[in-house]
C-alpha cells in the first residue's frame, strides 16, 4: 500500500478508512499552514509538506503509516498555533511526538537550538529521521524554482543541512530499507549541486 500512484499523483493506493486519515492529515495541515507560503511567494506552504509525504512513500519507498503521516504534520507544531496534544488526539501519540522530534525549540539562539534539534531528531523514532530527509530533500529540490541569486544564497545552507540529515540517519542504513532509500536518494541529489 502506498499514499500516492506510480505517477506521482496524491490518491494513490490507498482507500477506505486509511485514506481518509491521510486526507485528514492534508486537510488539517492546509488549515494550519493557510495563511503561509513557500520562499517564492507564491505557493501554498502546504504543498511542501504534501511534496515530503510524496517522497517519503514514492522516492524512499516507504508505506509507513506513521511516517507518512509525520510528513504531513512535521511543520504544524514549528510554524503554526498547533500543538502536540491537538496532534495527539487526533493522529495518536506516535505521530505527535515524531512531529514534537521535528520541532524546532525557536525560542533559542541559534546553535544550541540547532544542537538541540539534532539531538532530538537522532533520540527520536525512525520515521523522524526519514522525514527529516525527505524535507531537506524536497527543500533541494526547491532551490531550482528560486531565482539564481536567491539561489546561490540558499545552497550552502540547505546543503549543510542535508549533510546533517545524512549523518542523522547513518546509523540505520544498514538496518532500515527506507532510511537506506531515503539516504540514497539524497546524497544523489546533492551530488547534483
Amino acid at each position: 500500500m502506498t499514499l500516492f500512484s506510480a505517477d506521482g499523483m496524491p490518491g494513490g493506493r490507498v482507500v477506505g478508512a486509511e485514506g481518509a486519515f491521510f486526507q485528514e492529515a492534508v486537510n488539517y495541515a492546509a488549515r494550519a499552514h493557510r495563511s503561509q507560503l513557500r520562499k517564492d511567494g507564491n505557493t501554498p506552504y502546504v504543498a511542501h509538506v504534501v511534496r515530503c509525504a510524496m517522497t517519503v512513500s514514492w522516492v524512499f519507498g516507504c508505506d509507513d503509516k506513521l511516517a507518512i503521516l509525520a510528513a504531513i504534520l512535521h511543520d504544524t507544531i514549528e510554524d503554526t498555533t498547533t500543538d502536540y496534544d491537538d496532534i495527539a488526539e487526533r493522529f495518536g501519540v506516535g505521530v505527535a511526538d515524531c512531529v514534537a522530534a521535528l520541532t524546532k525549540n525557536m525560542a533559542m539562539p541559534e546553535l544550541p537550538r540547532e544542537r538541540e534539534y539534532d539531538q532530538r531528531i537522532a533520540s527520536g523514532p525512525w520515521q523522524a529521521r526519514l522525514v527529516k530527509l525527505a524535507d531537506v530533500y524536497e527543500n533541494l529540490c526547491d532551490l531550482g524554482d528560486m531565482p539564481a541569486e536567491q539561489r546561490a544564497k540558499k545552497t550552502s545552507d540547505a546543503l549543510d543541512r542535508a549533510r546533517r540529515a545524512l549523518k542523522l540517519a547513518q546509523g540505520e542504513r544498514a538496518s532500515n530499507a527506507a532510511i537506506a532509500r531515503g539516504c540514497e536518494a539524497l546524497e544523489k541529489l546533492v551530488a547534483t549541486f
